[in-house]
């Protein structure tokens, strides 16, 4: 039997997960020689290289010496936790990252802390020791202390310690070494971690970690044989979720080598694996022998925290810029993500052509509506809504972990702001000019705030939050203090009423834009909501004075990208999202109509 060991990649986001397993596949032979290999090659979706983070959980495979180390690499955020619960169920090990300036971050904790519960001993790798704030051997205890908060065992907090500079493919065992490449890494990986036991004799058992599609094979179930071996063309039993079992086909089989999917024979226990032929499989359930089935537990995965009704678009633009604008488009298309989303949930709105959908934060669910516009789609989105629960008779929402890096001089601010919002200090800390503040907050609380964050702080400030528990439910809190500039016909934005207009407040959108009844172009400075024409043009004279010739300057709209439009709108406002355009707008076009619904 081939000595098998698999390893996640796990670490806060901007750590250097990618980075690492970018070095470790090409020191792992896991290229030809005379392969062109780009940076980042494991981030492959297109949202994930431009935004510069891991979103979707994949699979790889290296040798070294004897042993065939599967490399799992995981999301960074807290928002994608339900794709590193479940690939948490298919290793041996994680190799937990962990930045030698910055130390332990809130999703540190969420991904460290799953690991510790299903008994796995974590190898701890303190990447960036070339910063020149280093402060590693402090992080290292900072480590230690979260190992003992989390409840570790013994064995546990024994963990190994590999040092790195994951960007230039460097580990060390102590930090006065000098680092030629990665094999401190890999030796402390087969010296720390077993190779899967042989279970080659037993019945089959496979359980659905991931799930990936193609045009011309259908849907591919990806996991670890637990035991048995699974072969190609075989007859299996499929243990479904509601404990019924289904027969099924294995018609393609595939494991990993470096980054590709390679077609084999037969996958022994222990490897990744996977398994086309079998069309409504889904996550967490098992493929068995036909004359054993027997079922693994299925997994527990993180609850939903928050909300967006996706509607119909129903715009006076509706259907100029998407492929996609019904109802039953929008239906197949989330039917269709959560085949692979499994931390998603989709209801349908009663009387309305519409769906509740429910995910892990904003983040989770704005990529969504991302992907969607990109492939032609066109709807509307409400505002994010809090998930309550109600335990023992007590109304209970969601508390967020948040820890702010910020220069001195605007903590002050910081803390002000997250005051009013219901956030509760922590700990906080100042040292060589920053102020490292540390709190818990409702996500309620957190709605809105980035955006201000940014401009608080100049845009120096650093903010990371992930799901802490559920409290008692904390009050009210106040969203959005100003108002906003709403359009008040149809037309395009001209130079000459902006002009007069960016007095009254700060504009979203430039000259030549066109606009509809209805349709917020700006904030007013004041707390009402004010309508506006910013179609007007000038009117043409023969009177020459210094005041009419006057250039219109007029200052750079504050353009809002599709988070942020999500965070800025109220329960009365929706974003218009369409493959080339991101609008707000009101519910209620009309001003009767915003009237009416105000009274009732």
């Amino acid at each position: 039997m081939t000595k098998i060991i698999n390893i996640a990649i796990i670490a806060h986001v901007d750590h250097g997960k990618t980075t690492l397993t970018d070095h470790l596949l090409k020191q792992g032979h896991a290229f030809t020689s005379h392969e062109k290999v780009d940076e980042l090659v494991m981030d492959s979706n297109p949202l994930e290289k431009e935004r510069g983070i891991t979103i979707l959980a994949k699979s790889s495979a290296i040798t070294y010496k004897d042993y065939k180390i599967n490399l799992v690499d995981t999301p960074g955020h807290a928002d994608f936790s339900s794709e590193v619960e479940r690939i948490l169920k298919m290793v041996d090990t994680v190799c937990l990252l962990v930045d030698a300036k910055e130390g332990p971050m809130p999703q540190t904790k969420f991904v460290l802390s799953k690991s510790l519960k299903l008994g796995l001993k974590p190898i701890v790798v303190i990447n960036k020791i070339d910063r020149k704030d280093e402060r590693a051997q402090e992080v290292v205890d900072m480590v230690f202390d979260l190992f003992v908060k989390l409840g570790a065992n013994d064995q546990q907090l024994d963990f190994p310690i590999v040092y790195a500079i994951a960007r230039e493919g460097i580990a060390k065992k102590n930090m006065e070494d000098e680092g030629k490449d990665l094999t401190p890494l890999f030796e402390t990986i087969i010296e720390n971690v077993k190779p899967y036991p042989d279970y080659n004799d037993q019945p089959l058992q496979m359980q659905v970690t991931n799930l990936a599609y193609d045009d011309y094979i259908g849907r591919i179930a990806i996991g670890r044989v637990t035991r048995g071996t699974i072969k190609n063309g075989s007859q299996v039993a499929v243990c479904k979720r509601d404990g019924s079992v289904k027969p099924g086909k294995i018609v393609k089989l595939f494991n990993y080598q470096g980054i590709r999917q390679v077609e084999i024979a037969e996958g022994e226990c222990g490897d990744v694996v996977a398994v086309a032929g079998i069309p409504d499989i889904t996550i967490g359930e098992t493929i068995a022998t036909p004359q054993n089935p027997e079922p693994l537990p299925l997994m527990e995965i993180d609850e939903p925290t928050l909300s967006m009704n996706f509607l119909v678009n129903n715009s006076p633009f509706a259907g100029k810029e998407g492929k996609f604008v019904t109802t039953r488009h929008i239906k197949d298309r989330l039917a269709k993500e959560l085949q692979t989303n499994v931390g998603l949930l989709v209801e349908e709105i009663p009387n309305s052509d519409g769906y509740k959908v429910s995910g892990r934060g904003e983040l989770h669910l704005s990529i969504l509506i991302e992907n969607m516009r990109r492939e032609g789609f066109e709807l509307q989105v409400s505002q994010p809504e809090v998930i309550f629960k109600v335990i023992d008779g007590k109304k209970m929402e969601p508390i967020e972990q948040v820890i702010i890096n910020v220069p001195d001089e605007y903590s002050g601010t910081v803390i002000e702001k997250l005051g009013g919002r219901k956030g509760e200090m922590q700990n906080m800390l100042s040292e060589n000019g920053t102020t490292r503040i540390e709190y818990t907050i409702p996500t309620r609380g957190l709605l809105g705030f980035r955006s201000e964050f940014i401009m608080d702080t100049r845009g120096k400030g650093l903010m990371d939050h992930s799901f802490y528990e559920y409290q008692e439910y904390k009050g009210e809190i106040n969203h959005r203090s100003s108002g906003v500039l709403i359009c008040g016909e149809q037309g395009v934005t001209v130079a000459f009423s902006l002009y007069n207009l960016q007095e009254r407040g700060t504009l979203f959108i430039p000259p030549g834009t066109p606009v509809y009844e209805g349709m917020i172009i700006g904030e007013n400075s004041k707390s009402d909501d004010l309508v506006v024409n910013p179609n007007k043009e000038k009117k043409m004279s023969n009177m020459r004075t210094t005041s009419s010739d006057e250039a219109i300057r007029i200052i750079p709209p504050r353009t809002l990208n599709l988070e942020q439009s999500l965070e800025y709108i109220e329960f009365d406002e929706l974003v218009e999202v369409t493959p080339k355009s991101i609008r707000i707008r009101k519910k209620h076009l009309t001003e009767n109509e915003r009237k009416r619904a105000g009274k009732n």
